[in-house]
């Protein structure tokens, strides 16, 4: 199953920033992201944690963006929502009296883990500014 926490985590960071320093409702995210605001309440809360983003109550109230955009790498995003790595072994050991199965999630973790690392690095040369400069520039 495809997990999509991380890219509409961006979404929210870059749609904040775009709009700051207007605190937006969640229902108001939650249209941009064409999702269910308690999806976008669940990201924020986990944001917040992060000390990203903070809450207004009230009429006038909403969300607002606390972290300057260009120090939020997409990196600390993807560690913050998806933790651990993309590349799973199987959800059951394999046969031990297969001699591939008995060895084979020794034999991919290394590979799994040069891959996992870099993606990371590969993340972490790329901000929410960045994403939102792209976005940007794609309306212009």
């Amino acid at each position: 199953m495809v997990n999509c926490r991380f890219t509409v985590a961006i979404h929210v960071l870059c749609l904040l920033a775009a709009q700051r320093p207007k605190a937006l409702t969640s229902e108001f995210i939650a249209g941009s992201v064409n999702t269910n605001p308690v999806v976008i309440r669940r990201i924020l809360a986990t944001l917040r944690k992060a000390g990203w983003v903070k809450s207004q109550p009230g009429v006038s109230g909403g969300w607002e963006l606390l972290a300057k955009p260009s120090d939020i790498s997409l990196a600390d995003v993807y560690r913050l929502i998806r933790p651990g790595t993309v590349f799973a072994l199987h959800s059951k050991r394999p046969n031990p009296l297969c001699p591939v199965g008995r060895n084979i999630q020794q034999g991919l973790f290394g590979h799994y883990r040069k891959a996992q690392a870099a993606m990371e690095q590969a993340l972490g040369q790329s901000t929410i500014a960045d994403v939102l400069e792209d976005v940007q520039a794609v309306e212009k």
